[in-house]
Order: C-alpha cells, then structure tokens, then sequence
C-alpha cells in the first residue's frame, strides 16, 4: 500500500452511506466541559493517528495528514448532526461532544474501527475522570500523555508474506430474505433523522448464567434469541431463509493485534424457516457450529489480501472521479453476503476504577436489524438499531427475553443522528 490505508473508505462514502460511527457513554456525574476538553487535548498527543484531516493532493488522491487544530469538544445539538472534516470542527474526523451527563466520540470509520475507538475513548475518559476524581486505578493498554505509540500500532501486515493456503469450506449462502421493503427508503435517503434504536441493558451475571446454562456464548445466544423472536415477523417466501451476520475481527489472524485500524469480517448463521420452533438452545448450538467452520485464519488472509487488492486498484486510476467508482464497485464492504439480523460485539474492556463512574456505553452505527453490544463489567449495552419507526421487531424480541427469563431494561425509541462527512 503505497498510501495511508485510513483514507481509502473515503472514496466511498457518498450521499447513501455514512460511514460515521458513535459511541455515546454516560457518566455517573453532569459533564465539567473544562476537563473534558483538558483531556481530549492530551488524549491526542498519545494518538497522533486520530488527530488528522483529509486533503486532496495534486493528483485527485485523498489524503489523511496532520491536524493541529484542537479536537473538537462541543455541546450536543439533538436537532443538528455533526458535519466530520468541515470547518466549523477544524476539519478533524473525529470529535467530541456532551449534554448532561452524557459524552459522545464520533468518528469516520475511514480512520479506525471499534478496537482503535477504545484507545480514544478508555484515554480520554481516563484523563477526564482523573483530573475530576483525583487518582484511579488505571486499566490496562491505557495510552498516557507523554508515550509514544507502539509501532505496531500502526505497522501493517505484509500480504505477501501471509500463507495462500486455501480455506476447508466457506460459507454458501443463499437467498437470504433482507426485508429489502423495509430499508429502501433509508437506502435512498441515510441521514434521513427518522432513523431509530432502542437503548436495551441486561444484567452480565444473569445474561452469562443464562449462556453457560445453554452451553453458548453472547453471540451465538444473540443470534439465535434474534431469529427466535423475529421468524414470524417476517413473510416466509419459498426457497428462500433467515440469516444472522456476526462481525469477527480478524486483526490476530493477520499479525496486526495491536492495530487501531478495522479489520472486521463477517460470519454467517443461516436459520431455514422450519426452526422457528426450535429452542434457543439448539438454535444456539448450531451457531455455534457455525461460528467454528468460519473461524478459519485462511479467510482472514483471504479478506486482507483482497482489501490490499483493492487499495492497490484504487491507485492505479487516473482520476478522484475514477478511484470513487472503482473503491464502489469493488468495495469489501458493500460485496459482502446480505443477511436479515446483524450482531457486532464488543468484547469485554478493562475499564480499571473508571467503571464505577461509567453508567451505561451504546455504539451507533449504519444498519437496519442490527445490534451493537458493548459489555461493560455489570451489564451488557445493547442498540437495538432500526431504520424506521416500526417497533414491532424490538418488542418481539423483549418478549422472548421475558419468556426466556433474562432480566432487561429499555428506553424509550431514540433518534440516531449519525455524523455526515464533509471532504475537500
């Protein structure tokens, strides 16, 4: 890669896809917005790769460089989105904003993915509730003013130098009914501001104990519960099938475990219309067999080979008009199998003393029928996301949550707002 690998999402983001992530985290306390910008100042000393701007160069290329404008630290308009990369944030691609006891880090996923986020976040929030608080324990991978980044931090593989071997199966698919009818007005409209989540919170130990009762894991329980509870919302249709994706980092498999940057693929559970009676455990299991199949570090060398492929074609175009409908029609994103439900978990963070000051974490994202899961020490944050004002989906699935006896808590339905992006 002859460039930096955090601009090629640019090309293509457009009018129809956001690609902008936030995760929004409220606080024990009302926000002191002095501190606050006190500490996401420092936090970026230690992350000098989050505090950029996109430019374009001579040649039509987008280009990630440098930013020295302070990080944006601004109240939150529930009214207005946030514009990354324009003028009124410095242009930055990331920033930061707060209402009441509430924080929100919202960035282009061009830049980082969710395990970069929480070298921003677990810093900044370190920062801020030490300067609040005095002393608290530190967690670890905790990212401190005054160290410099690790270089595999930012090191990328070599593909070259990753095995060719061949995978023993890959997943088939099929035809997966997508609810198409549901989504294509947000298709033809994404930052459309009727576009919705539910905040849903279940007990760790209960949720757990309820796992291991199954023999399952939060995944494989969250894809069969998510089948289970939405089967029959759907109108079955002849030779076709439910399916769940889950994402899978990959970063380990490839050499890259300490990167800031999104290497995610997707596994795929497909649920034949004929199980809707099955139990939550059986359909639990054959995720879980699935989940095994697909964890092949063949298809992770597979996956950044090609994303490697396609950064590589991206540069050999001759114009910013070219690279955008090449990095479009060969996008790894866009090309990957469609499935009904999406799950992305994020596995356990630790969190040190800041726990004790950290009510509740939800990440927002682009997606219709997808939760996002954060697990925190005592809870499992869940947003429930939905393009449209159709609660039946989610109320479906807090009734198999009651039959099943897992204890839960949910909001009231939420506006999403997903930052656009503005680039030169």
């Amino acid at each position: 890669m002859a460039k930096n690998p955090d601009a090629y999402l640019l090309y293509e983001y457009m009018d129809k896809i956001s690609y902008t992530v936030r995760a929004k985290i409220r606080l024990s306390e009302t926000i002191d917005d002095k501190l606050l910008n006190e500490a996401a100042q420092e936090a970026v000393t230690t992350l000098p790769y989050f505090s950029v701007k996109a430019v374009l160069d001579e040649g039509g290329n987008y280009v990630i460089q440098h930013n020295d404008a302070p990080v944006p630290v601004i109240p939150e308009d529930p009214d207005n989105r946030l514009v990354l990369g324009s003028e009124k944030l410095g242009r930055h691609l990331f920033a930061i904003t707060y209402r009441a006891d509430t924080v929100w880090f919202s960035f282009s996923h061009s830049v980082c993915g969710g395990y970069g986020l929480m070298f921003w976040v677990k810093t900044t929030l370190y920062l801020y509730l030490s300067k609040k608080y005095g002393d608290i324990e530190k967690p670890d991978e905790i990212k401190l003013p005054g160290t410099l980044p690790d270089p595999e931090e930012t090191a990328l593989p070599d593909p070259d130098l990753l095995p060719d071997d061949k995978p023993v199966s890959r997943y088939t698919g099929g035809s997966t009914n997508i609810g198409i009818t549901r989504f294509l007005k947000h298709l033809l409209n994404p930052f459309s501001k009727d576009v919705y989540y539910f905040q849903l919170t279940i007990p760790s130990d209960k949720f757990m104990d309820y796992a291991r009762s199954i023999d399952g894991t939060p995944n494989t329980v969250l894809s069969a519960l998510y089948f289970k509870s939405c089967v029959d919302y759907f109108k079955e249709k002849k030779d076709t099938h439910l399916s769940v994706r889950i994402a899978d980092d990959y970063r380990k498999d490839i050499g890259a475990e300490k990167s800031y940057r999104d290497f995610v693929r997707l596994l795929h559970i497909k649920y034949d219309w004929n199980m809707r009676d099955e139990t939550i455990e059986k359909l639990s299991m054959r995720a879980r067999g699935e989940i095994i199949r697909q964890s092949q570090p063949e298809l992770s060398y597979e996956r950044y080979k090609n994303l490697v492929k396609v950064h590589n074609g991206i540069d050999e175009q001759p114009d910013l008009k070219s690279r955008k409908k090449y990095a479009k029609a060969n996008s790894t994103f866009r090309n990957d199998t469609r499935d009904t439900f999406t799950i992305s978990y994020t596995k356990p963070v630790d969190w040190g003393g800041m726990s004790q000051y950290i009510n509740d974490f939800f990440l927002l994202t682009d997606g219709d029928l997808m939760l996002e899961v954060i697990a925190l020490k005592d809870k499992f944050c869940i947003a429930f996301q939905l393009v449209n004002k159709d609660k039946e989906p989610f109320e479906r699935f807090c009734r198999l949550l009651e039959k099943e006896n897992i204890p839960y808590e949910a909001s009231v339905q939420q506006k999403r707002m997903l930052p656009r992006i503005e680039l030169p």
